[in-house]
């Protein structure tokens, strides 16, 4: 198998084998700690855009990038390596539902210009700082029908996800991404077509980015929501060849512990990605989550310790306190090894 040859992004794959590598945490719920009214996503370039806006984050790096860049620094300089461009749904099948979809381009571009920002203000040679360019899943799924009724209905096909995730990819690499994170995927079909689109503009542009992947189990049954297992969504999607793949969102730590031990048994040649919610919902808490820092912390010292985990970081509810407490847990513990020579290698 010829070796995987990265343009950018050329530093992580080494810094995965000597060190837990710490993502930042959550976008949305920390967007939520500043009560922005509808003014605030509207700004003046879309005052007069005839549906509400309220609670599109993406549409914040046009708007009030003040705020994202704020977010952006809180989990730098809390010690995240790696930084999340503010696009889960900068896609135009997202942005469609609030008639935003040809606004999908430029938003990615500015979001992972300020990612990059950020990145670059707290980089240092010795503690270089990425930037993940992230493609949600979108608010659809081409493997279940939206009608209980009729089972074989669709609202989305491959070619319509594909063509959103391509725009989507050329975007993130215009706007300076070191790295590519298809997450929170609750139906592999949906993240085939954003791999292949993602395949389609390496081969287009001649850039090759590391990739990681990252599903989300939804229940107890151990399934993302299209059906598959663990194992068998790690073999639908390892042809990608990514830098890691993973879990993240839905279930905390606690409940996601027993599919992350399946992935490192299922996945030994490839490194593993978990950024778990800061446990179960609670609309009372003040992140609209359970747990404290503490809490989180001390769950994926248990994973690091052992041996399952390369990157750590943080989903729904968790802040720049967690992020800056997993990193002072795990920072003492060993990276998980990989069994096998690795089939990657920077560019000439």
């Amino acid at each position: 198998m010829k070796p995987v040859i990265y343009t950018r992004g050329q530093a992580l794959p080494g810094l995965l084998e000597q060190r837990i590598v710490i993502l930042d945490g959550a976008m949305g719920t920390m967007i939520q700690r500043f009560r922005l009214t509808e003014q605030d996503f509207r700004g003046e370039r879309f005052k007069d855009h005839v549906k509400d806006l309220k609670n599109n984050s993406d549409l914040l790096v046009l708007t009030r990038p003040d705020v994202i860049r704020d977010i952006h620094e809180g989990y730098l300089a809390a010690g995240a390596d790696i930084v999340e461009t503010n696009t889960f749904g900068a896609n135009f099948i997202a942005q469609e539902d609030y008639g935003l979809g040809a606004f999908a381009r430029e938003m990615n571009v500015a979001a992972a210009k300020l990612a990059r920002e950020a990145a670059d203000k707290f980089s240092t040679p010795d503690r270089p700082r990425f930037v993940a360019g992230a493609l949600g899943p979108t608010p659809r799924t081409a493997s279940i029908s939206p009608d209980v009724n009729d089972p074989g209905a669709r609202n989305v096909d491959f070619e319509q996800l594909r063509s959103a995730y391509h725009e989507q990819v050329e975007a993130l690499l215009e706007g300076g991404v070191d790295l590519l994170l298809v997450e929170t995927i609750f139906d592999t079909l949906n993240a085939k077509a954003a791999l292949f689109a993602i395949e389609e503009v390496f081969a287009a542009t001649g850039e090759r980015l590391p990739v990681i992947i990252s599903g989300t189990v939804t229940d107890a049954s151990g399934r993302i929501l299209s059906g598959q297992t663990v194992t068998a969504f790690w073999h639908s999607v390892r042809h990608a060849r990514p830098l890691a793949v993973g879990l993240n969102c839905a279930l905390g730590a606690a409940l996601m512990r027993p599919y992350i031990q399946e992935l490192h048994k299922v996945a030994p040649d490839t490194f593993i990605s978990c950024y778990p919610n800061a446990g179960l919902p609670n609309p009372m808490a003040e992140t609209g989550f359970d747990e404290k820092p503490e809490d989180t912390s001390r769950l994926l010292r248990e994973f690091a310790a052992e041996g399952l985990v390369n990157i750590v970081g943080g989903c729904c509810g968790t802040t720049p306190e967690h992020i800056a407490a997993i990193r002072q847990q795990v920072e003492p513990l060993p990276t998980r090894t990989v069994q096998r020579e690795f089939f990657y290698k920077e560019a000439a």
